[in-house]
């Protein structure tokens, strides 16, 4: 019994109104680290890069689940709690506003003149039910009702819409957290870098196809809609210091029936304004430059590699990268000549060259001037081991165990070569733009939306709309008159409701004064019940 008393007041303390505000106050205080802090999810670069600065705290702060926020079991514990008062404590409300909707509006008070708005007068006449006529169609668009008596009393009450748009924000919240724990459940988002040269592009059905993909709880990836993207070309455009102003991707795409048919349709692709298809959203996320090397061997075989360079500096585009290259099969008949023979550059690139002595950094983010200043390796670029390797720079272990040396540092501009000193030439052929595509899928997106919006509506309701009650009395008077006593309460907002008792007293007793009798059918004047 103690046990079912402890559980029955755990579960009302949980389903309360104020528990439900403390939960949603704590969701938004657990949301604070994942702004703040790198997430793995979105960059498990930027936080081993965290891990690494912050020796101390980084650790502690991985432990607690700082860097998996959205999916720690903290942050999970406080959404289903969340889910659950609200469900509890919404559920009483509706059946409760329900019932009030069907139900009479109260009874007045026995004294009148202890509500806060109040008035009395007396006015001439002695049909009570002509005026109690008149005082109903008056409050036309108050919920009301009529009892008979020694007195005759209206109660009226507006303002039911309140409590109604108070309940669909609740439930639109509730609705809002759904909708979001299924977008993790049934989305995924994929990330992709494609050079903006016309080249094949990339096609959505595998999660190989990305650069890194990122999946909900019941998405295995066998399942992701085919889509096909190539890009032409990419153009930004930028103020004169160097302010970005609009971006935009020619792309061509084939998606459905186009795949079958190799159709390619044409998109523009903008900022903001993704490409939809399928169920699926492509976006243009990001951008930068891709240099071109080619390599010519002493035997006369080249080699030509296009690859993104990391821009570092997000405001003039200066970027860093590597490339490596192996030789053309034949070069070298032995397998260890071949290795120490690869040929790998790393380095900086400048869309816009500006030269301080002889160090390069960029002047503008557009490709105005382009240049490279480049370290250039000779040896085992570690293409072999098995290790994974930085896509922008080499593996610092084959440098350290010199089995890759440097042999040449230069700076050079678009078409410009080196010749090293076994005869290999070393050529800079340009660049050209990489975009940064994001594949998103999220089923619960419209759902999302539909319930923001009606949650902005319902607290928009439950602003505007105030509660409000008014009581008429009719009694009669000596001598042909009629005593009328009004009572008026605020239930929620008091503000301005003074002045609207006084308008509302006014209009009504001008109606009851101006209030004609109630007839019979056959022309005589009857008392009528009104209920």
């Amino acid at each position: 019994m103690r046990l079912f008393a402890y559980a029955r007041n755990t579960w009302r303390t949980l389903t309360s109104m104020g528990t439900a505000l403390v939960l949603l106050f704590l969701l938004a205080l657990g949301a604070i680290p994942g702004a703040l802090l790198p997430q793995r999810s979105l960059n498990e670069t930027k936080v081993a890069e965290y891990l690494a600065e912050h020796p101390t705290i980084g650790p502690w702060l991985d432990r607690v689940q700082a860097f998996d926020v959205f999916s720690s079991f903290w942050f999970t514990a406080i959404y289903v709690l969340l889910f659950v008062s609200l469900v509890g404590c919404l559920t009483p409300r509706l059946a409760e506003h329900m019932r009030s909707l069907r139900a009479e509006p109260v009874a007045a008070p026995r004294n009148l003149s202890r509500l806060p708005k109040h008035h009395t007068a007396e006015v001439p006449g002695d049909d009570v039910v002509a005026m109690a006529a008149a005082v109903d169609e008056t409050l036309s668009g108050w919920r009301r009702f009529t009892r008979h008596g020694d007195s005759t009393e209206i109660s009226a009450e507006k303002g039911y819409l309140r409590e109604f748009g108070n309940i669909v924000f609740h439930f639109s919240l509730l609705g809002l957290l759904v909708a979001i724990a299924a977008g993790k459940l049934f989305s995924y988002e994929g990330n992709v870098i494609v050079v903006a040269d016309g080249g094949p592009g990339f096609c959505s059905a595998s999660p190989a196809a990305f650069d890194s993909f990122r999946a909900g709880n019941t998405v295995d990836g066998t399942s992701l809609y085919p889509i096909c993207v190539r890009v032409n070309d990419f153009q930004a455009t930028y103020l004169p210091s160097g302010q970005a102003t609009s971006f935009q991707a020619d792309i061509d795409y084939q998606a459905g029936g186009d795949l079958d048919s190799g159709t390619w349709r044409p998109y523009l692709l903008k900022v903001n304004e993704p490409l939809r298809v399928g169920g699926d959203r492509v976006y243009l996320q990001g951008h930068g430059y891709a240099p071109t090397f080619s390599v010519k061997f002493p035997d006369g075989k080249t080699r030509t590699q296009t690859l993104q360079w990391r821009p570092e500096d997000q405001i003039t585009f200066l970027s860093s990268g590597a490339m490596r290259f192996d030789p053309p099969g034949g070069t070298y008949a032995d397998e260890r000549e071949r290795r120490k023979n690869q040929i790998a550059i790393q380095g900086l690139f400048a869309p816009t060259e500006q030269l301080d002595g002889t160090l390069l950094s960029s002047k503008f983010p557009a490709m105005n001037d382009p240049a490279v200043a480049v370290d250039i390796y000779k040896g085992d670029t570690g293409l072999d081991t098995g290790r994974p390797q930085s896509l922008f720079s080499l593996d610092p272990r084959m440098i350290d165990q010199g089995r890759l040396s440097k042999v040449a540092r230069v700076n050079l501009r678009a078409g410009q070569d080196t010749r090293l000193p076994d005869g290999t030439i070393v050529r800079f052929d340009g660049a050209v733009p990489f975009v940064n595509l994001q594949v998103s899928h999220d089923p619960a997106q419209v759902w999302v939306l539909v319930f923001a919006m009606t949650m902005m509506a319902g607290l928009l309701v439950s602003l505007i709309v105030r509660r409000r009650r008014v009581w008429v009395r009719l009694t009669p008077g000596p001598a042909g008159t009629v005593n009328v006593e009004l009572g008026g309460l605020a239930r929620t907002d008091n503000s301005g409701w003074g002045d609207e008792f006084e308008r509302l007293t006014t209009k009504l007793l001008s109606a009851i004064e101006e209030a004609e009798p109630v007839r019979r059918r056959d022309g005589t004047e009857k008392e009528a019940d009104r209920a």
